[in-house]
C-alpha cells in the first residue's frame, strides 16, 4: 500500500501527459501542463507522508505480533 501512495505522484506527472496535452486551457492564469506539473511537485510530500503512515502502523503492527509471540 506504501509503493502505491508513493507512485501516485510519479504515474500523474510521468504517464498523463498524453491525456491532457492536445488542448491548451489555462488555470489560474498558468497553461494547464505548468499547473499540473506544480500541482503534483505539491501534492507529492502529501502523499509520501502518508505512504509513511502507512509503513509506521505496519511496523508497529509487526512489533507488536513478534513481542507476542515470544515466550516469557
Amino acid at each position: 500500500m506504501a509503493l502505491l501512495f508513493a507512485a501516485v505522484p510519479f504515474v500523474a506527472m510521468c504517464f498523463t501527459v498524453p491525456l491532457w496535452d492536445r488542448i491548451y486551457p489555462m488555470v489560474l492564469g498558468l497553461p494547464f501542463n505548468l499547473f499540473w506539473l506544480m500541482l503534483w511537485t505539491l501534492l507529492t510530500p502529501v502523499c509520501l507522508w502518508m505512504a509513511y503512515r502507512v509503513e509506521v502502523s505496519r511496523n508497529a503492527k509487526q512489533s507488536n505480533s513478534e513481542s507476542g509471540d515470544e515466550p516469557q
